[in-house]
Parts: C-alpha cells; structure tokens; sequence
C-alpha cells in the first residue's frame, strides 16, 4: 500500500532539526533518540516511526487529502540507510574519535535536509538505482 508523500518528508523536517540539535549540543541522548527513531522506520516503515505516527495523528488531519503517494519502500530504506549513519554518530561521540560523530551526523543531516527542504531523498534513490542494477544483473 503507497504512502502520502508528506508524511517522510515531515519525518525528514523533525530529523532535520534533532540532528542539527545533536551538531550543536553534542548531545549523545538526542542522537539516541534519533537512532531510535530511524531503527522503528527501518524495521516498519515510516509510517511505524515515532514522525510518522505523529504526521499522521496531528498533522495529517490538518492537510487536505493528499495528492501523491509512494511505494513504502524506498523511504523505508533510507530510514535503515539513517540509522547506519546515527550508529556510527552514536560510537563517535561515546566512544571516539569525536569528529567521527560530528561526521556521521552531519552527513545524516544533509541527506535529512534534503528531503525535507527539497523533498529530494538520498537514501530513496539509492534505493532505486540498487534495484536497477539487481534487475540489469538477472
């Protein structure tokens, strides 16, 4: 069943903003949380997500219908793509070296970013481009 094409991109504006919350304070709780968050997506879909059941309990009521939909899929992949980044995020600011967490979360952020700013979404094309290159391999 397709989802609403606004729900991941809310999901990617909260991210967006706990990630850029983590590169400010450092906060290794926060990025917990947001491990959290991205491992719900990853096992499923976003719609299991913390964002996810608020997009649809708050703020999916407030919208008209919606318009566009897409397979649960590729954004489902990006949540496990995040939570790879937020784990070594994670083991960079507990355990070192700190640039690595700075790093992981910083890429993190962007790749959240652009999805919420320009709902252009990294880990969904990655996700893509790996399923043309299985089905070019058969």
């Amino acid at each position: 069943m397709d989802i609403d094409v606004r729900g991941p991109r809310f999901g990617a504006a909260v991210t967006t903003v706990v990630l850029a919350v983590v590169l400010v304070t450092g906060s290794a709780w926060l990025l917990a949380w947001q491990l959290l968050a991205f491992a719900l997506g990853a096992a499923g879909g976003v719609t299991r997500s913390p964002y996810g059941w608020l997009f649809r309990r708050v703020v999916r009521p407030r919208l008209g219908p919606p318009t566009e939909f897409e397979a649960p899929q590729p954004p489902q992949f990006a949540q496990a793509v995040g939570l790879v980044f937020t784990v070594v995020g994670l083991v960079g600011y507990t355990a070192g070296p700190r640039w690595l967490g700075l790093a992981a979360t910083g890429a993190a952020l962007a790749a959240a970013f652009l999805n919420a700013a320009f709902g252009y979404c990294l880990g969904c094309e990655a996700y893509l481009l790996m399923r043309r290159v299985a089905v070019r391999a058969d």
